[in-house]
C-alpha cells in the first residue's frame, strides 16, 4: 500500500476529527505509534492521554510531544483495551491508527480481540457529541479481520444512541485503509 494512501486516509481522518476540537476538553490518541497523532491532538485539546504496547512507541511519543513543548500530554505504555484503568473523565474525541508501528516491526500488530474491548472501553468514556475515529487497515496479515469485527460491532451498537459511519476507498487496491466514525448522539 502506498505511503500517499495512507497520509490521504489520516489527513481526512483529521479533516473530520477537527470539528470535535475543544482546548477545554480531553482527547485519547489510542495507538500513539510515532506519536504523530498525539501531538495533533494537544495542539487541540487540553488533555490528552496516548496508548501505545510498544516501550519505543511510548517514548518516540514522549520525546515528540516533549520536544514540540506540549505538557498536556499523559503518555501510557500499556494497551488500549485497558484506558479506563487511566482515564476517569469523559473524553471529546478517541483516535485509533490500527495495524503496525511504523518503521517497526510490522509481525505486532493491533489485534480484534483488544481493540474491541479498547473501542468499548472508549465509548464509555465518550460525552455527549463525542466521536470515536479508528483508522483500519485491513491489507495486514490481521487487519481484514480487526475490520470485519469492528464494523459488526459498530452495526449492533444502539441507534438511538450512535450513528456509525464507515468510509471505503472504492477506485483503490484491496486493502487500502477505511476509517470508522462513532459518534454518540447529544
Amino acid at each position: 500500500m502506498g505511503d500517499n494512501i495512507l497520509a490521504r486516509t489520516t489527513d481526512l481522518a483529521k479533516v473530520i476529527c477537527e470539528k470535535y476540537a475543544d482546548k477545554g476538553k480531553t482527547a485519547v490518541d489510542a495507538t500513539c505509534g510515532n506519536g504523530h497523532d498525539t501531538v495533533w491532538l494537544a495542539e487541540r485539546f487540553g488533555s490528552v492521554y496516548a496508548f501505545d504496547v510498544q516501550k519505543s512507541a511510548a517514548e518516540a511519543t514522549s520525546r515528540l510531544a516533549e520536544n514540540r513543548g506540549f505538557n498536556n500530554v499523559t503518555v501510557i505504555c500499556d494497551s488500549h483495551e485497558n484506558m479506563g484503568r487511566y482515564v476517569k473523565e469523559k473524553v471529546r474525541l478517541v483516535m485509533f491508527n490500527l495495524g503496525y508501528l511504523p518503521g517497526g516491526d510490522k509481525n505486532i500488530v493491533t489485534e480484534s480481540h483488544a481493540t474491541l474491548k479498547a473501542v468499548d472501553g472508549a465509548l464509555s468514556l465518550l460525552e455527549k457529541d463525542g466521536m470515536i475515529c479508528i483508522i483500519m487497515y485491513p491489507g495486514h496479515w490481521q487487519g481484514a479481520g480487526e475490520k470485519e469485527a469492528l464494523l459488526q460491532m459498530a452495526s449492533k451498537l444502539d441507534k438511538s444512541k450512535y450513528h456509525c459511519v464507515c468510509t471505503d476507498m472504492i477506485n483503490q487496491p484491496a486493502g487500502a485503509p477505511e476509517i470508522l466514525f462513532i459518534t454518540l448522539k447529544t
